[in-house]
């Protein structure tokens, strides 16, 4: 058993960007790793960013040259004011304390939220609209535990965590940041660690690759799964769904590029089959089994 750990915040577009190479490792490695997702906390308060310059307008902008370089979908439009994502990351952890183990849904349907819909983190009735879709939490109770002091404890250690980078290998590579005074992970940092303590880093964003050989060097004997044959395992696998750029690096062989237009191809014959349903959302979609959960959930994400 490999520990993963894995810094984030659902407001950082390069995290989630990665999505597609986090994809990856999960499937070709499933339950041989261990992951622990840690908040990063990259604003607690809108003065911050709007003082750096930051704007609706700049931030659906930059939302263009991640979609176009990396696939995800974004839906560009401004939104009407900045938001702080401390919120957000603190939804996420109350899901954590009340419900071990639905943080990671929740912190994808944040992302998908954040970067496709006009939703504000600071706005608890568009976050609870948001998570109410996912049926193994309570979107109220969450609502509730945001300001609790064992949220608020809780997320100070995810911080503090976070603020542990001076001196790493991440920080050697120019992957740090040091926004409020510490050196700190950035989102998607990504930490494996090994029974015996061996610990390797591949911090900031990263292809998958660099994951790939950090986990082969900490543990040569795992079971590793190579890309199916039919995307349908694919959407089986990951319930949630997945977005189109996903599903093309899931399918890639080896070292060869992630071909979108074919596994766009396979995922609509899958949709004329009746196996899978295709989610309009921002610039692209989500796709999903054909009857599923998760078909439902995903209307809260259609503006």
């Amino acid at each position: 058993m490999i520990s993963a750990t894995l810094f984030g915040d659902p407001a950082c577009p390069w995290g989630y960007s990665a999505s597609p190479a986090l994809r990856v490792i999960e499937w070709r490695y499933r339950d041989q790793l261990a992951w622990h997702l840690v908040l990063v906390g990259l604003s607690e308060d809108t003065p911050g960013g709007a003082e750096r310059s930051f704007t609706p307008l700049r931030m659906a902008r930059s939302g263009l040259r991640f979609r176009e370089r990396y696939g995800m979908p974004f839906a560009p439009e401004p939104k009407s004011r900045l938001s702080a994502s401390s919120r957000a990351c603190r939804a996420v952890i109350a899901a954590r304390l009340q419900w071990p183990g639905t943080e990671p849904r929740v912190f994808r349907a944040l992302q998908l939220a954040n970067f496709n819909t006009p939703l504000l983190f600071d706005d608890d009735e568009q976050m609870r609209e948001i998570l109410s879709a996912i049926p193994e939490i309570d979107a109220e109770r969450i609502a509730e535990l945001i300001d609790s002091p064992e949220v608020r404890a809780a997320y100070a250690e995810d911080k503090a965590q976070t603020r542990t980078a001076a001196g790493s290998p991440t920080e050697f590579q120019g992957k740090a940041g040091n926004s409020d005074g510490a050196v700190r992970y950035t989102a998607p940092s990504l930490v494996f660690e090994a029974d015996d303590g061996r610990r390797l880093e591949a911090g900031g964003f990263q292809p998958v690759e660099a994951y790939d050989v950090l986990v082969a060097n900490l543990d040569p004997t795992l079971e590793r799964w190579a890309p199916p044959e039919d995307p349908a395992a694919l959407l089986t696998f990951f319930d949630f769904g997945l977005t189109t750029q996903e599903v093309a690096a899931l399918l890639a062989q080896g070292n060869d590029r992630p071909d979108r237009v074919a596994a766009e191809n396979a995922l609509l014959e899958l949709v004329d089959d009746g196996r899978a349903e295709r989610h309009a959302l921002g610039d692209d979609a989500v796709w999903v089994t054909a009857g599923s959960i998760e078909s439902e959930s995903l209307q809260s994400l259609v503006p």
